[in-house]
């Protein structure tokens, strides 16, 4: 019989097949004898990339800071020009340079040295960070040897390593009882830290009035400082437990698992998790930006809710709460959309990440964790099923505890997002309110004539010099949206000399004022004026804090200060009988410790004469008075300006009444269109005038009357 053609094929492959056989062994025993040099030189590899890796990183940040100081630079000279909305540009958020200076920052103000409490919660933190990632070691271990007693059968040893496991389990609770703990503290620690620094910044050099009236940028501070300030703070301390329980996690059981399973392996596995973890971060969507745009719009939705509040009055009597609603709609309907785009993104990107994580990280650690049966490694010894077991269950146990790590790594990218974010935020109002103390205002010009024009006068500066009197010398009036109401006023007031300043709507009389009380920065000429203390300002509807009667009498003083003053309540009750105001210590139960919504109990007369008693118990130099007797008697303006001068205040008044002319020395009056006239006043001779022009035009009015009879007469001629 002839031979089958297909037997010398099967023994060629056969034989190639054996001779494979032979290399892979000749290879592994190779590999085998000389794995302590090949370990040794993957190491020294992997440790000398990271160097260089480091080295590089450094380089370029040196690189990029000075590329950012060179364009900061460049901004700083067109930013006043420009008068763009810095928030309306949509910063992009994003883990880079400018997040981790920002970030750096704001760890200097909630970490400020290394006695503090912070860093002594931070050391604690980490003391139980370690102390629970080697409990987990032991709890690996013991999980191994549980169920090697349960394969031999052994039944006191399974049962004494149950009772072992529960006692472990107390100071593992513990640890994390304690973790939660400080996490929670840490917490409440970097709030109060910020908060406090921004409030002292925030209401300091009048930086509030600054940011909502003189810049655009920020447009609801209150947001910032109340909520995202509490999400920063909850973000960065969950932040570190987020990135160094992991990063300790993975380090000690790496280390482990490649005493068991050989380090190549490890190392292997690591380059696999790396490349898919690149990928993964490649297709993560921008969660900070998204987490910053829902702030933003989670913010002007409580902002138009606030607002309708504070307008209540005039909507209602506009009927306007229909429009209100569409409003208050489309604020929520348009957060609402973005919160379900948000969340579908994550849905998508949640599910791409559970199948990596869980599942292929899962089976390359089945793998890895195998090796030690399939394959026989120098100083590892496998005599029985039990040992075998207990091998393969511990390295499991270690390895998913470094899967988990490192799944946890990876879901802190989403966290350190959501963290940029609000530190985007928050720098942002950190950097606004730094740039409003230094006079550097941004915002949107509106003026009807020539904004280029506006906004490099805007930029300019003009002097403030301190005097015990009052002297403008060429100063422009400027509203912060570019309208010049005034190119150059000059005018000079002397202690003593009482100024009435009138003229129509709009025309600068109570920008003048702004920049007398340093509201507003002088944008050119010389400005000569007492301290801001030494100015008292009473606006038509003062101020009421809330508080006791007596915090009315003496705001923004506090009952220390008072005391310091040396001034009693019998002192402040004899203020209120000047004004006829003592009944209010009999009305409101509890006298001068009686607290109410005074802007809703008491009428707009009575807000006015409080107001006045306020100037009294102060005792300025100067006081501003703009339109603060509308809604008395002309008894009561009589005793208010007597009282005042007899204080020795010198008074500066805005209002059109012209019972207040016989209290003034000087008039100053806008026409509107630019121009004014400061002169002294003559009470009695402008009332005359002003008498006989009245008269002049009721007999003007009657002029076409007259004009028609003569012609009516004419006719019947």
């Amino acid at each position: 019989m002839a031979p089958s053609p297909s037997k010398p094929v099967a023994l060629g492959s056969a034989a190639h097949a054996h001779t494979i056989r032979g290399i892979i062994s000749q290879l592994t025993t190779m590999y085998l004898r000389n794995r302590t040099g090949i370990s040794r030189a993957v190491y020294i590899t992997l440790f000398v990339a990271l160097v260089n890796r480091i080295r590089h990183s450094i380089a370029d940040q040196r690189g990029a800071s000075a590329r950012e100081a060179e364009k900061r630079a460049q901004r700083a000279g067109t930013t006043a020009a420009s008068g763009e909305d810095e928030e309306g540009k949509k910063k992009k958020v994003e883990l880079n340079r400018e997040f981790v200076r920002s970030l750096m920052r704001l760890l200097r103000i909630v970490v400020p040295g290394w006695r503090t409490k912070e860093t002594q919660l931070l050391i604690s933190h980490s003391f139980f960070l370690i102390l629970r990632t080697l409990i987990s070691l032991k709890v690996a271990a013991m999980d191994g040897a549980i169920v090697k007693a349960l394969i031999k059968g052994n039944g006191r040893e399974f049962l004494m390593r149950i009772v072992w496991w529960m006692l472990i389990a107390v100071p593992a609770t513990f640890t994390n009882s304690m973790l939660a703990y400080h996490q929670a503290e840490l917490s409440l620690r970097y709030r109060s830290r910020l908060t406090e620094y921004i409030h002292d910044q925030y209401l300091s050099k009048l930086t509030f009035y600054g940011i909502s009236a003189l810049d655009d940028r920020i447009k609801n501070a209150d947001q910032l400082i109340a909520v995202d300030v509490t999400k920063f703070s909850t973000n960065l301390a969950e932040l570190y437990s987020n990135l160094a329980k992991p990063i300790l996690d993975m380090t000690i059981y790496t280390v482990s698992l490649s005493r068991n399973v050989g380090g190549e392996g490890v190392v292997f596995m690591s380059l696999l998790v790396q490349l898919s973890a690149a990928v993964m971060r490649a297709l993560t969507p921008p969660f900070g930006k998204y987490v910053a745009d829902e702030a933003r719009l989670e913010g002007e939705f409580r902002f138009q809710h606030s607002r309708l509040i504070d307008h209540s009055e005039e909507v209602a009597l506009y009927a306007g709460h229909e429009a209100e609603k569409d409003t208050l709609d489309k604020g929520y309907f348009t957060l609402i959309k973005h919160i379900n785009y948000l969340l579908r993104r994550r849905f998508y990107h949640g599910f791409m990440e559970d199948y990596v994580v869980k599942y292929i990280w899962g089976a390359l650690g089945l793998l890895l964790c195998s090796l030690p049966v399939f394959v026989k490694l120098p100083g590892h010894t496998v005599s029985s099923m039990g040992d075998r077991t207990e091998s393969f269950v511990t390295n499991r146990r270690m390895l998913l505890g470094a899967s988990d790590a490192f799944g946890r790594l990876m879901f802190s990218y989403k966290e350190l997002m959501e963290l940029a974010g609000f530190t985007s935020r928050v720098s942002s109002l950190l950097e606004v309110m730094d740039e409003v103390q230094a006079g550097n205002f941004s915002k949107k010009l509106v003026s009807s004539s020539d904004t280029e024009a506006n906004a490099a006068a805007l930029k300019s500066r003009g002097k403030v010099i301190l005097s015990k009197d009052i002297e403008f010398v060429d100063v422009p009036i400027i509203s912060p949206n570019g309208d010049v109401l005034v190119a150059a006023l000059s005018f000079a007031l002397k202690q003593g000399d009482h100024l009435l300043v009138v003229g129509p709507n709009g025309c600068g009389k109570s920008s003048l004022f702004r920049i007398l009380g340093g509201l507003w920065p002088v944008y050119g000429g010389t400005v000569r004026k007492p301290h801001f203390s030494e100015i008292f300002y009473i606006p038509q509807r003062p101020y009421l804090s809330s508080g006791s009667l007596r915090q009315q009498i003496i705001y923004p003083d506090g009952p220390r200060t008072m005391r310091n003053k040396r001034v009693t309540d019998d002192d402040l009750a004899a203020i209120l009988r000047t004004l006829s105001l003592e009944h209010l210590l009999d009305v409101y139960p509890g006298g001068w410790d009686a607290e109410a919504e005074w802007r809703d109990v008491l009428s707009g007369g009575l807000q006015q004469r409080i107001a006045m008693a306020r100037l009294f118990y102060h005792r300025p130099r100067y006081a501003i008075l703009d339109e603060c007797t509308s809604s008395v008697t002309l008894d009561t303006e009589k005793v208010m300006y007597d009282t005042a001068k007899q204080l020795g205040i010198t008074l500066m008044t805005v209002s059109h009444r012209r019972s207040l002319w016989k209290y003034h020395t000087h008039i100053l009056q806008f026409d509107g269109q630019g121009k004014y006239v400061f002169t002294r006043l003559d009470a009695d001779r402008r009332m005359r005038l002003e008498d006989e022009k009245e008269d002049l035009e009721v007999l003007l009015r009657g002029v076409p009357e007259i004009e028609r009879r003569v012609r009516e007469l004419a006719g019947e001629e």
